[in-house]
């Protein structure tokens, strides 16, 4: 199967025309741009405006220059959608997005009704391509895979440990903690204790009396890094020293920030992270330029769109449908790497590895 790369192809189609172009190619990154999330949103938008930045600044694509519009969805299911309907009457042709899979559910059915690419670079749940639809892809992986990975982690690493597992009743926290859940049980490892609690909580004194009763020492906690510092901060200072572990929702520098030291030895599931990639260096080069730590989804951002104009160029048009028959024809060079799709939009790459933070920031775990 033949490889494409972003900067080969846009240059191919363009160098010739793009002196005298004056029509426009519209996409956008959408996620949470504000509120408790918007880490998230500034990595993703950091990571689309400088993908865009270097369409333009070789040549554009398709003779064209790609303008990037920036969508808030504030992680919220309504949101999500008014922004899908607001981009669809914008005649947005491609979506980088969006970043919590509550959010990315029913947008997505708005995209594919409507007749607009998406790529997610964040959202997990496997719901979202298993009922997606054609013009529904992922750079991110999936939380049965992830999941799993953390499940053989815990089986090797915490044997007889007292684990209880935590989601905050979204359908990426909860998912992500049913799917690491069957992975335990399928070790025959069964928690202490399963808890919910609600995203945006500031006071878990009564979880934390809970988890203290059950004498647990392990949380593993399917939700993001705001609830999940603050659990971990006031269990420390409950006197509780259980080792807390969730997936990719505490890719953020703010997780140490709101826990402070008592996120110490904080272990969590990822994708390999992309800026050790060698097909990175330049890219994580021209971000630390620009003073940008390209942490957690930044670079897989980046990604989506790189693919996304790689496909363009493959197809000879920004027509949707047409792009998305290329998406699964191809294989990709990117800053993650190769980059293929399966007929359901899934990404076939590299999975997920165990990190943990330590002095704040945060590498590789042992095996």
């Amino acid at each position: 199967m033949n490889r494409y790369t972003a900067a080969a192809l846009v240059a191919a189609f363009s160098f010739s025309l793009i002196a005298q172009a004056t029509a426009e190619i519209r996409i956008a990154v959408v996620g949470p741009m504000t509120g408790q999330y918007a880490a998230f949103g500034d990595q993703m938008h950091m990571g689309a405006a400088m993908a865009v930045k270097d369409i333009n600044d070789n040549g554009g694509l398709l003779g064209q220059e790609v303008v990037l519009e920036v969508g808030d969805d504030v992680c919220d299911p309504k949101q999500a959608v008014a922004e899908a309907n607001r981009l669809v009457g914008r005649e947005t042709v491609f979506v980088a997005g969006h970043a919590c899979s509550g959010s990315s559910i029913p947008a997505s059915k708005v995209y594919q009704e409507e007749g607009v690419l998406m790529i997610t670079p964040a959202s997990t749940s496997p719901l979202l391509t298993e009922e997606g639809g054609d013009m529904i892809f992922r750079v991110a992986g999936r939380d049965d895979q992830q999941g799993r990975v953390a499940a053989d982690y815990l089986k090797t690493h915490f044997a007889g440990a007292r684990i209880a597992i935590l989601h905050d009743k979204s359908a990426y926290g909860r998912g992500l903690a049913d799917q690491t859940r069957k992975g335990l049980h399928g070790h025959g490892i069964t928690e202490v204790l399963y808890e919910a609690y609600t995203a945006g909580e500031k006071d878990f004194g009564a979880l934390v009396a809970k988890l203290k009763a059950a004498d647990v020492d392990f949380i593993y906690v399917g939700g993001y890094h705001t609830e999940s510092a603050l659990i971990l901060r006031q269990a420390r200072e409950a006197g509780l020293l259980a080792t807390l572990m969730a997936g990719d929702g505490l890719m953020s520098a703010d997780f140490w920030s709101i826990a402070g030291k008592a996120a110490e030895g904080t272990l969590m599931t990822f994708n390999p992270d992309p800026r050790r990639n060698p097909a990175a260096k330049e890219v994580v080069a021209r971000f630390a330029q620009s003073g940008i730590e390209p942490e957690g989804y930044t670079l897989s951002t980046y990604a989506t769109v790189q693919i996304w104009a790689a496909a363009v160029a493959l197809a000879g048009t920004v027509e949707p449908g047409d792009v998305a028959d290329a998406l699964r024809l191809g294989a990709f060079d990117t800053v993650l790497g190769e980059i293929k799709f399966d007929h359901k939009g899934d990404v076939r790459a590299p999975g997920y590895v165990v990190y943990r933070w330590s002095q704040g920031a945060y590498d590789y775990a042992e095996n």
